[in-house]
């Protein structure tokens, strides 16, 4: 109400001083005062209707509830159907399989399938998660160039399979030997025999694989010397 009358006080100062301004500046038969004054009180009106839209505007946002940001919070939640701790689980999840992601831990196809699982999930369509579940791990994954999950291997003079567990192009760990003689099983028949120029496969090793290998070295200990 105050504004509006302000306002309105203003326009009737601002006419008051273009007319006596433009009667000054030049002189003005009594046709002429007539319409300049209708140009301006039309102006006027126009502009105090504006006045009456822009309070009503005023008075309408002072009315608005705005939400807490708790709530707008629950609000998307409950619009896919999940709690907080529904949402915190996906939450872990995402960072748990994002971070096999970028250390690459194969196989990629069981990524794949983990990722469409998280894909799959209406949580993943909150803005908290959508371009990171959507976009930037399946980048991630499509840029993945998995190594191959077997290499084949000559047999040397001198060679034995823990030798060869033991290279570093292949296990780096000679307790892991057992490994390549499950996948050649059809070529050795005594893991103590094996003969030059024999093609043997190296198969990749799986992360569980690793650790438990990783395990047996650290924890032997060679028989004491007699």
């Amino acid at each position: 109400m105050k504004l509006t009358k302000y306002l309105s006080g203003v326009l009737i100062l601002l006419l008051v001083f273009s007319v006596n301004l433009f009667a000054q500046e030049e002189e003005m038969t009594s046709d002429e005062w007539q319409a300049e004054m209708a140009r301006l009180n039309s102006e006027k009106a126009s502009l105090q209707q504006e006045t009456q839209t822009l309070q009503s505007d005023i008075n309408n946002l002072k009315s608005t509830t705005i939400k807490s940001y708790e709530d707008c919070v629950n609000e998307n939640y409950s619009m896919v159907g999940a709690t907080r701790a529904d949402v915190d689980n996906f939450r872990k999840a995402v960072a748990e399989l994002n971070g096999k992601i970028q250390r690459k831990e194969g196989p990629k196809a069981d990524r794949q399938k983990d990722l469409d699982a998280l894909k799959m999930n209406k949580i993943s369509a909150l803005p908290e998660f959508f371009d990171k579940v959507h976009s930037q791990m399946q980048n991630a994954l499509d840029a993945w160039v998995e190594a191959p999950t077997s290499i084949s291997y000559q047999v040397v003079r001198g060679d034995c399979l823990w030798n060869i567990a033991k290279k570093p192009e292949h296990y780096g760990n000679g307790f892991a030997w057992p490994n390549i003689y499950k996948a050649n099983r059809d070529k050795i028949k005594n893991p103590d025999l094996i003969f030059p120029k024999q093609m043997l496969t190296i198969p990749q090793l799986t992360e569980e694989e690793k650790a438990k290998y990783d395990k047996i070295r650290k924890n032997y200990k060679p028989a004491p010397v007699q």
